[in-house]
């Protein structure tokens, strides 16, 4: 196993940020929905497992730390893992982008960056994360109710004049 260090992002590995995106499994659906008792979900598996890609993102630093932080995972100077955060208004940060290179994946390393971010949004005076999964990213959805995030939100409109008309939005709150 590699040892990974994890930092944020500064100038001197502002390419880190540039992390290209690398494909993940789409194997089943978090359905949502909400009652009396509040939010609800279950797991759909699908019939067949498709992978996704999302688009690059082209990150500047400077436009990252103008609204929160970048952390990475570095395996030497090779950065394997990416998480950027804004802070919002809300008193949550916003967790904008997660991803972990296919080799460095289900080593944890998406964990160590949620922990190693804490400090640096409670520093920046929120007082939690929130994000926002698609219903058909299983594997994200899993990761936040592992981490501890609660359902705060379900929204079946943002993709409805779009190419994944039919996706929805799971919203996400961790409080510290």
């Amino acid at each position: 196993m590699t040892d990974f260090t994890l930092r944020r992002i500064t100038e001197a590995d502002e390419a880190a940020v540039r992390l290209p995106n690398q494909p993940f499994k789409l194997f089943g659906h978090f359905i949502v929905t909400r009652d009396e008792a509040g939010w609800q979900h279950h797991e759909v598996l699908d019939a067949e497992v498709r992978e996704q890609t999302f688009p690059e993102e082209n990150y500047q630093l400077a436009d990252i730390d103008a609204k929160g932080f970048a952390i990475g995972a570095f395996a030497g100077d090779d950065c394997v893992a990416l998480a950027t955060f804004e802070n919002r208004w809300t008193k949550y940060t916003y967790l904008a982008d997660l991803k972990v290179n296919i080799p460095q994946r289900r080593l944890g390393l998406a964990h160590q960056l949620m922990d190693f971010a804490k400090p640096f949004a409670q520093a920046a005076g929120t007082q939690g994360f929130c994000t926002v999964a698609q219903g058909s990213n299983l594997a994200a959805n899993r990761f936040y109710l592992n981490y501890g995030f609660h359902i705060g939100g379900f929204n079946t409109n943002d993709y409805f004049h779009t190419r994944a008309r039919g996706e929805t939005d799971i919203y996400y709150y961790l409080d510290f």
